[in-house]
């Protein structure tokens, strides 16, 4: 089942931005993937995928299942990340050689579904995930400008007090736009293979802001003298409200742990001998561990400082040491950047692979400042400029479009990351039906679909505002 070394048919298509050599460019020359990863780079990857400024919202989910629901549901979903994107990752290489005789890479998400569930299951999966690459752009856009409205806030505050009226809604637009910016610098990296230090250096921001976090939860309890919170959590007004808030931070809980969407592509920079799978499957044991380590600190520390007072943004809840805010906040910002890199360079190669054409179309040499002469690709140019842009412009005109992408991630979160995983690995493996290892895997699929049902309908009230305040 291990992947080895594959040394056909493993081509990438031009990179955006090449830089020249000596020699001539033909239009129908391919480049040969040089796969270099590690356990250690695709950690990075994953942990920039995974650990978001969501982080930062567990603590208030925790409230809302008390000490004993709060901490099982972290490791329960921990446990299922675990399950889905083992399966997924054994699913990289097939076992069936293609017309050619060579033994096939899936080395994207779109690919295994083809290859293992067809052209139907193709479209609906392309659906799903075109929504959910594009809706994530979107949130991380709106995200980073959250954060950098609450460092002008730190900073008002600083100078003004905190009673101060600190008021920054009007530069939303601004930030938003800043962003924008520097996504479009960014997205000229070609492909995942060349983003390393962008996740490497995402995954250290992610680990500040997680142990800043931590730190000013663990020093509230230390100073209150006192773990608040209790064993049911926040009571609610009614039943009904209780049931809701209990959904919304199931839901919560549920989406801030799956990498599925990019794990093949995670996969496919990683060098052989080990196998890619094994590698694989060593990096994600490693980044759900590191990541269910600061979840449940932040999550835990925050509720045992604030109780049933627990904010929705942990960072919220402090105003001193400024500086500390002022650090936690850019370091997310800074996160995020590469945040939206990892689930943007799918959804580019998604498309450039159909409509990018051949490798020799549209490409031009041009003088680029500072970086010399270079190849430049007019389409993935225009393409990926145009694709920053769109979620740019929906970020601006519509702010609170992160909670309606919530709800569509409450309802492709199933399919994407149990269903098309499972009916992957069951053909891929050959499993037959009716055995126990297909009972077994079908079992674990219908628990997640009753879970993913269950915390929808907390996300559809959190969307018409009946739920978290």
């Amino acid at each position: 089942m291990g992947g080895g070394r594959l040394e056909e048919g493993d081509w990438l298509t031009e990179p955006l931005l090449e830089k020249l050599s000596e020699s001539s460019y033909s239009s129908s020359q391919e480049h040969l993937v040089k796969r270099t990863g590690t356990a250690w780079t695709a950690t990075a990857h994953i942990i920039t995928a995974v650990i978001g400024s969501g982080v930062l919202s567990l603590a208030w989910s925790v409230a809302q299942l008390g000490w004993v629901g709060g901490p099982a549901a972290m490791v329960f979903f921990a446990g299922v990340t675990l399950v889905q994107s083992s399966l997924l990752a054994d699913c990289y290489i097939s076992r069936d050689q293609d017309e050619r005789g060579r033994v096939v890479r899936n080395k994207s998400y779109v690919d295994a579904v083809k290859l293992y569930l067809g052209e139907k299951s193709l479209t609906f999966c392309g659906f799903f995930l075109s929504v959910s690459l594009f809706g994530n752009g979107v949130v991380y856009t709106l995200t980073s400008a959250t954060s950098m409205r609450a460092i002008q806030k730190t900073n008002c505050y600083h100078r003004e007090g905190h009673s101060a009226l600190c008021s920054t809604t009007e530069v939303d637009g601004y930030y938003v736009l800043v962003f924008g910016l520097a996504q479009v610098v960014l997205s000229q990296i070609p492909d995942f293979h060349n983003m390393t230090w962008l996740s490497i250096f995402s995954a250290v921001m992610s680990f500040t802001y997680s142990f800043i976090g931590f730190g000013l939860g663990a020093t509230k309890v230390i100073e209150n003298g006192v773990i608040k919170g209790g064993i049911r959590g926040i009571p609610g007004v009614s039943s009904t409200q209780k049931v809701w808030s209990i959904a919304q931070a199931v839901g919560d809980i549920t989406f801030a742990y799956p990498y599925i969407m990019v794990l093949l592509e995670i996969e496919d920079t990683l060098r052989s001998p080990p196998s890619e799978i094994e590698t694989m499957n060593k990096a994600s044991r490693a980044s759900i561990a590191i990541t269910t380590f600061f979840y449940l600190g932040c999550a835990c520390f925050g509720y045992a400082a604030f109780g049933d007072a627990t904010p929705g943004n942990l960072l919220t809840g402090f105003y001193k040491p400024y500086w500390l805010i002022y650090l936690a906040n850019l370091c997310v910002v800074l996160h995020l950047l590469g945040g939206f890199q990892v689930y943007s360079q799918p959804a580019f190669a998604l498309v450039e692979r159909r409509f990018g054409g051949d490798a020799g179309a549209g490409v031009f040499d041009v003088e680029v400042p500072m970086l010399g002469r270079r190849r430049v690709n007019v389409f993935k140019l225009c393409f990926r400029t145009a694709y920053v842009a769109a979620t740019t412009a929906l970020a601006v005109w519509l702010p609170y479009f992160n909670q309606v992408v919530g709800l569509l991630g409450a309802f492709t979160y199933w399919p994407l990351a149990i269903h098309f995983p499972v009916q992957m690995y069951l053909a891929h493996a050959k499993v037959m039906p009716w055995t126990t290892r297909w009972l077994a895997i079908q079992a674990f699929s219908a628990t997640c679909l009753l879970v993913c049902a269950f915390s929808s309908v907390g996300s559809v009230v959190g969307v018409f505002g009946l739920g978290r305040s």
